[in-house]
């Protein structure tokens, strides 16, 4: 939002500096992009009027003027002027000699002979445009000698406000002068804007077939309209240091209103409104195969979502976004209909991107215009238009529906200090209240405030808490430490091993951790997970990423052949995260961890001889997560490992996860050079931790026996130890196995494994004989269960 400042000032009056004022609204919320002058300094340049233009003897493209500059000279000045476009009789800018220019000074010279008194000037040498065909050309009421500073306002600023979407109440000069005036404690100048009382009786009917669209409109004929008048300097000036350009005096209008208002309007040629039974505008949605040719040239073959006002045989404008071009004001028209509307936020939204342009109008509709204006503005564009272009009024047609409601919002004082750290009162409340212009009521402790019609941001207690702080000031509120107790908080042993714990085990095992996208390509759950039903995304980010994961295993994979890619051949990482599945069309989330190892077990260094990590490195890494408690692993196929080399992961028999290798299938279709371990859990069961049970330390020294054992093959040794370990004696303390042997001197289809076992007493030393006890019933055990003998 552009405007000028001498705009500002008129209509509310403030006591500070541009730079202050700048300052005062970007603190309050309305950023102030920039501050710049409407011109560059330059001084002695006056109003001249063009007396005479002589051909100069010397020079064909040269002209030799008498020029009347008023006070400052008794007798017309003698200037010698090389525009094209002087004539006799014309107002016009002159440098007087001793000007200071932007990029020259003005002095008496000779041109070919001919003495100049000083320089006519065009819009370039005056540093108020780029390019400029010839002299600056006034109005004929410029009364010559007077400032051109002073009569074309140029001592003035141009504030551009960096509006955020919400503030859609600045986006007209009554709204910044609110807002100013609230700030600064100013007084604000509003102009009274009174009906104009219809002449004619002409009304142009209206039917609105979307209420809900459009809740409100406003529209009346004018007639005998001329416009072919000049629009006033004035207004030109606010336009075009606005940012508009002038384009005639009945648009010009609808424009000046909509920056003063902030409310967009059209204006209609009547003429080229279909004649029917009767004349009538509708507002509705456009209907298939319909065209509109706008106002900036662009044809458009309508949607059907798009609000459109029509006659009653085709449609003559986007509502809320831009006029069409053949029912635009032009040069000969003499009678028109001028809509003012408030048309639903929702209606226009996204509509201007849709369509690959944006207006004026639409940037305001989209956010949000004063409902409370619309037909305050249609009254103040009438009453210029009048004044202006002349003609005659007919009254104002209006349709009205549900408009939006403006509830009292509860603000409690308690809730204010609470959230700002600073209570104001009950008296300072109302006084900002007052100042913002908003209606409210106080209870007690409690305030009632209406939102005004021109603020859709305001819906809640905390919106207006707010805007109390941008009134007493963001900078005055005292920046106050917060009080707390400094004492470390006790983590309760309750059986939860957090997420962090697990995080923080990995991290010191050499792994670091990766995020991947939870979105997956459909593939990888095929060949990864088996899944040929995963949950599905309506709206993918891309075509590879169209279905949720229901394993962690793909993403991992993925950053493995990103890494070696990148001649990273050593990669340790996890991952934690959600994972997806369907369970009768009904969709379920679970937190797993995930880890992939590949490359080799060490980092490269000359005390360790290289060796690619396997299965047991990995196996020992899962161990660790779930110390002290005992995890089982038995042999199972997974779609993603290698048939021979995985495992589930089980506790008390439960499934809780996998490990294993990555199936060759899949290294190969990959591209991977190298093969990995994975391992993947469910953070459900790793979360639920053991307590830690106090017992007696030993004083006396353990004993170790060890014992090798033959069974068949299909005989595990996590069965064994389970055996052992449910029927073992109070004195035993630790039993691992050691050895494991198959080959000569062996039965076929038989193995042998070598167990250590220590014993430890904690009252006194163990004797031979409770050794011996505690073995030998080990060794029953395993007979017993599993037909085990001793190896000889």
């Amino acid at each position: 939002m552009k405007f000028p400042g001498n705009w500002l000032r008129k209509l509310v009056d403030y006591q500070c500096s541009d730079e202050e004022l700048a300052h005062k609204l970007t603190m309050a919320g309305l950023e102030v992009e920039s501050v710049v002058p409407v011109a560059p300094f330059f001084d002695k340049v006056v109003i001249a009027e063009v007396m005479s233009v002589q051909k100069h003897a010397n020079a064909d493209r040269l002209r030799v003027c008498k020029v009347d500059v008023g006070n400052y000279s008794d007798e017309p000045l003698q200037i010698v002027c090389g525009a094209q476009n002087v004539t006799e009789g014309m107002k016009t800018v002159c440098a007087l000699i001793g000007a200071r220019l932007p990029e020259l000074n003005i002095r008496q010279g000779k041109i070919r002979g001919v003495e100049s008194f000083g320089m006519l000037c065009s819009a370039r040498e005056l540093g108020l445009e780029s390019e400029a065909d010839g002299l600056i050309e006034l109005p004929d009421d410029a009364p010559a000698g007077i400032s051109f500073r002073e009569y074309d306002g140029l001592d003035d600023s141009i504030f551009t406000l960096k509006l955020t979407p919400n503030r859609a109440d600045c986006l007209g000069m009554f709204g910044i002068a609110r807002e100013v005036a609230a700030i600064t404690a100013g007084k604000l100048n509003l102009p009274e804007i009174k009906p104009v009382n219809p002449e004619i009786a002409d009304v142009l009917r209206i039917r609105v077939e979307e209420p809900q669209s459009c809740p409100l409109y406003c529209g009346r004929i004018v007639k005998g309209i001329i416009t072919s008048t000049q629009t006033p300097l004035w207004m030109n000036q606010y336009l075009v240091r606005a940012g508009l350009r002038l384009i005639n005096p009945v648009v010009d209008i609808i424009n000046y209103v909509m920056l003063e208002t902030g409310q967009p309007m059209h204006a209609f040629d009547l003429a080229k409104i279909e004649k029917g039974a009767e004349q009538e505008i509708r507002v509705r949605y456009a209907v298939a195969n319909e065209r509109l040719r706008l106002l900036n040239g662009e044809c458009l073959d309508l949607q059907e979502d798009l609000l459109v006002i029509a006659d009653s045989s085709k449609p003559l404008a986007l509502a809320g976004i831009m006029g069409g071009s053949e029912s635009g004001v032009e040069g000969g028209t003499t009678d028109i209909f001028i809509e003012s509307a408030f048309f639903s936020p929702a209606a226009i939204s996204g509509k201007s991107f849709k369509l690959g342009f944006s207006s004026d109008s639409s940037h305001r509709f989209e956010r949000g215009v004063d409902f409370s204006m619309t037909r305050n503005a249609l009254e103040r564009a009438t009453a210029l238009v009048l004044d202006i272009c002349g003609g005659k009024i007919g009254p104002i047609v209006e349709v009205s529906n549900d408009l939006p409601r403006r509830d009292a919002v509860e603000v409690r004082q308690k809730r204010i200090a609470k959230i700002l750290g600073v209570d104001f009162g009950i008296e300072l409340i109302s006084e900002y209240f007052r100042r913002l212009q908003f209606g409210h009521s106080v209870s007690g402790d409690t305030f009632y405030v209406v939102p005004p019609a021109s603020r859709f941001d305001l819906v809640i207690e905390e919106d207006f808490i707010e805007e109390l702080a941008r009134m007493h000031g963001y900078d005055l509120i005292p920046a106050q430490l917060p009080k707390a107790s400094a004492h470390m908080l006790t983590e309760p042993e309750i059986g939860i091993a957090p997420v962090k714990r697990l995080r923080q085990i990995l991290v010191a095992r050499d792994y670091q951790e990766v995020i991947n996208y939870t979105f997956v390509d459909t593939q990888w759950e095929a060949d990864l997970c088996g899944n040929n039903l995963p949950v599905k995304l309506k709206n993918p980010i891309a075509s590879h990423m169209d279905v949720m994961r229901s394993s962690l295993f793909g993403g991992l994979i993925n950053n493995l052949q990103f890494n070696l890619n990148r001649k990273q051949s050593r990669v340790r990482i996890f991952e934690i995260g959600s994972c997806f599945s369907k369970d009768n069309d009904e969709e379920k989330e679970v937190e797993n961890l995930a880890v992939l190892c590949s490359g080799n077990v060490h980092p490269e260094q000359w005390g360790v001889t290289d060796r690619d990590v396997d299965f047991y490195d990995v196996k020992m890494d899962v161990e660790s997560l779930f110390w002290p408690r005992n995890i089982d692993f038995e042999s199972a196929v997974h779609p993603a490992l290698h048939p021979g080399k995985s495992a589930r992961i089980l506790i008390d028999k439960s499934p809780i996860g996998w490990i294993g290798e990555l199936h060759p299938r899949w290294q190969r279709k990959y591209h991977l050079s190298q093969s990995a371990i994975l391992f993947e859990l469910q953070i459900e069961a790793l979360a639920s931790d053991l307590l830690p049970m106090m017992q007696v330390l030993s004083k006396f020294p353990p004993v170790r026996r060890d014992i090798a054992v033959v069974v068949e093959n299909e005989v595990s040794m996590a069965k064994l130890l389970e055996a052992m370990n449910s029927e073992k004696d109070k004195s035993v303390s630790e039993i691992s196995l050691f050895d494991l042997y198959s080959g000569e001197n062996l039965e076929q289809g038989k193995k042998s494994l070598a167990f250590r076992i220590l014993l430890q007493g904690t009252e006194k030393n163990l004797t031979d004989q409770e050794i011996d006890q505690a073995v030998n019933g080990l060794i029953n055990v395993l007979g017993r269960k599993f037909g085990a003998t001793l190896r000889g």
